[in-house]
């Protein structure tokens, strides 16, 4: 690596430009998210400095969000609002909650399944991801604690708990997806579960879990979930390579073709260094294996970036690709440099290696 860590970041944050033309969205939140646990570590004003530039430029003086058509059902963009509530409190400027309002309001309209889980888009109907989860359930959560309607936890936790059971597979895993209904040509007709573990699937579902987690007191509304996160992260740590990286598809770590994913990775050195510090998973063997980790994803940051990112995958055709939810599949898609669904993670990694466990 060429530089340190912070001067990566600095200079990313500096060059970077809004992942979709600046519509309100879910990469540029991994972003917000990372520099928003940057200045928490550090208390260095340039992160937030980054932050406001970025995400002021997407919320209009009334507080509506830029490019944000709620009517899309789009859980993805949900991820955003995480960071309207601390923007929110430092500055009193009332269009930060205005527009975690707005997003709360979609919530309150999204289509779900019988069971109670939201879609995972509008275009992906009856569906669950894991992604969503980490999309969606801790921004509910901060809401909810924002403004005091307890109801939206007790929602979230039993949504976790729901996602849990039906993405479940022998091995302590989680399928990417879950469809309800049984239409989908890559669901399994008697579990409705999709074919392959995808590490990135995991990787939000256990940040999901994590950050959940963190707002909530240790009591028995979350009691059953916390065990359930300090078995996915022993499962995880198990499957942890020598490199101490993650294979693209955990499932299938002798497939052909099967590579070390560094978003994956960076996602699951954050969830085992936060778990830990904040007693989530109160083990020194976690905590070692998220720092090996993150020094392996460090090492891949080199002149063109952070290297050996999946750049996108999910279930059902787009774009004259199949997406099948197969194992081969996930080996199909682009491998990128530097792509927010990387960065972010390992931006909220090293910051939580700053802190005292």
């Amino acid at each position: 690596m060429s530089a340190p860590l912070p001067a990566y970041f600095d200079a990313y944050c500096a060059r970077y430009q809004p992942y979709k033309g600046g519509a309100w969205c879910y990469e540029d939140g991994c972003i917000y998210r990372g520099l928003h646990l940057l200045a928490e570590a550090t208390a260095e004003p340039r992160w937030t400095a980054h932050l406001h530039r970025l995400a002021d430029a997407q919320i209009g003086p009334d507080g509506n969000l830029l490019g944000y058509d709620p009517e899309s059902f789009n859980i993805d963009n949900i991820l955003s609002g995480r960071v309207l509530f601390g923007m929110a409190q430092r500055s009193g400027d009332p269009r930060y909650l205005h527009a975690a309002r707005q997003l709360m309001a979609q919530l309150d309209r999204h289509p779900r399944i019988p069971a109670g889980n939201y879609w995972h888009k509008l275009r992906y109907p009856h569906q669950l991801w894991l992604d969503g989860l980490y999309m969606a359930l801790p921004f509910q959560i901060e809401f909810a604690l924002a403004t005091g309607e307890s109801e939206r936890i007790a929602d979230a936790l039993r949504q976790f708990s729901t996602a849990l059971a039906v993405t479940r597979v022998p091995g302590g895993l989680h399928v990417h997806g879950y469809d309800d209904s049984r239409a989908q040509a890559w669901a399994d007709p008697a579990s409705g579960q999709s074919p392959a573990v995808w590490a990135r699937a995991m990787g939000w579902l256990v940040m999901a879990l994590v950050d959940a987690l963190a707002l909530l007191p240790a009591d028995a509304t979350t009691e059953g979930l916390r065990g359930q996160l300090r078995a996915l992260l022993a499962a995880l740590v198990a499957r942890q390579g020598a490199s101490g990286l993650w294979p693209q598809v955990l499932d299938a770590p002798d497939l052909v073709g099967n590579y070390e994913e560094i978003s994956a990775s960076a996602m699951f050195a954050y969830a085992l260094l936060r778990a830990t510090r904040l007693h989530l998973a109160p083990d020194p063997a976690l905590r070692q294996a998220g720092l090996r980790a993150l020094a392996a994803v460090q090492g891949r940051v080199g002149p063109r970036g952070l290297e050996g990112i999946c750049h996108v995958a999910g279930l059902g055709p787009m774009a004259g690709k199949p997406r099948d939810g197969s194992p081969a599949y996930y080996l199909t898609e682009a491998i990128v440099c530097d792509d927010a669904k990387g960065v972010g993670p390992l931006m909220m990694a090293w910051a939580e290696a700053q802190m005292a466990p």
